[in-house]
């Protein structure tokens, strides 16, 4: 994972250009150091360290972008429903999806 200091910028820089901080995920037992962020937004627990952001677009669904917060620096952007009854499933399913791309990058280093 990177440095706290460096995803402090990454929220920072999202937020500079109207995205909302709105979830925190991360290893079990990295939520206590994950905190100094400074930040009342849910905590789940994952196998990597990531953020989920989203903004309103201009018209349409809403776009939920999750980063990855480790090296290499690794996104995925979603147009997702916080109202569909399967939101948290959809959600998830970019969870892991965003955990495979990244495992895949890892195991190739």
């Amino acid at each position: 994972m990177i440095t706290m200091e460096t995803i402090k910028e990454i929220i920072a820089t999202y937020q500079k250009y109207g995205w909302l901080f709105r979830r925190l995920l991360g290893p079990a037992g990295s939520s206590t150091s994950l905190k100094e962020i400074g930040s009342d937004v849910p905590f789940d627990e994952f196998e990597i360290a990531a953020a989920w952001f989203s903004r309103q677009p201009k018209d349409g669904m809403i776009a939920w972008e999750i980063r990855y917060l480790g090296d290499p620096p690794f996104a995925l952007l979603e147009s997702l429903d916080e109202h569909d009854p399967d939101f948290s499933s959809k959600r998830q399913a970019v969870e892991m999806r965003l955990r495979d791309a990244v495992k895949g990058k890892l195991d190739k280093r």
